[in-house]
């Protein structure tokens, strides 16, 4: 995707290509296939679901053919996860891959576990209430919570004179995978008529899939997991620069 005086000009295939991605159903078993994926053209050429669609149907609203539809779709159906995971941008992540993203982009933590340690911010435990309680044991229970992000917004107190930066610290949230989007909805009035255009819905992982799928690669070294990440891309894409998979993925984990 390039902004060209004002324009956003979407790359992809012809319509006639025989290598186009025609259906989402086709687009989740390719990220099925080669276990993640970002959703918009980037640094490195040729990984992203933009690059194999046709680019004459983004945002027309046809259910059949636009992709800004189609990841709807993808995310209400959780067979693999999606959200902003690649350089704060948005993508896919099959559930077999991950574990590993997991494993890399926390560390090992558990939300509770980073807060207790001082890695995670106050703004960000403020969201993370919302969908994690505690059970009797001291155990954290992860809650299957439908709040839309506008009212989650709200009601964690961002914004007219609270805190700021929700988009950020939500985006963020995402990048270390302690949230996904699990779908979107519309807003609705007093009346319960829906208006506007649809607003996501966050939830843990964990909500979704269970925490031991999820947490599977934590007895796994974190920089051995983004290891795994940086070999996958380089193995696709061999011609692909070093930085570039790292602006991708991200940098080596710490772990000190």
């Amino acid at each position: 995707m390039e902004n060209k005086n004002g324009e956003w000009i979407m790359r992809g295939m012809s319509w006639d290509d025989p290598c186009r991605i025609r259906t989402w159903k086709e687009l989740v078993n390719w990220i099925k296939e080669i276990g993640f994926l970002p959703f918009f053209a980037n640094e490195v050429k040729g990984f992203s679901a933009e690059e194999h669609v046709s680019p004459d149907f983004w945002w027309t609203g046809d259910l059949e053919q636009d992709p800004w539809e189609w990841r709807k779709i993808i995310a209400e159906r959780h067979e693999v996860a999606y959200g902003k995971f690649f350089g704060k941008r948005a993508g896919f992540i099959s559930l077999e891959w991950l574990p590993y993203f997991v494993n890399s982009r926390r560390c090992g933590y558990d939300f509770d576990a980073r807060w207790e340690d001082g890695r995670a911010s106050r703004r960000e435990k403020k969201i993370m209430d919302f969908f994690i309680s505690e059970n009797e044991d001291g155990s954290s229970m992860f809650k299957e919570t439908q709040i839309l992000s506008s009212d989650l917004k709200k009601q964690a107190g961002f914004g007219n004179g609270g805190d700021k930066n929700f988009p950020g610290i939500i985006t963020q949230l995402q990048m270390e995978t302690y949230l996904v989007i699990a779908g979107f909805r519309q807003r609705k009035s007093k009346r319960g008529s829906e208006y506007g255009m649809s607003v996501s819905i966050l939830l843990p992982p964990e909500s979704i899939w269970g925490y031991d799928r999820v947490t599977a690669a934590y007895s796994e070294d974190p920089k051995k997991s983004w290891e795994r990440q940086i070999n996958r891309v380089r193995e696709l894409y061999p011609d692909a620069q070093s930085q570039d998979i790292i602006r991708l993925i991200g940098k080596e984990p710490n772990t000190m």
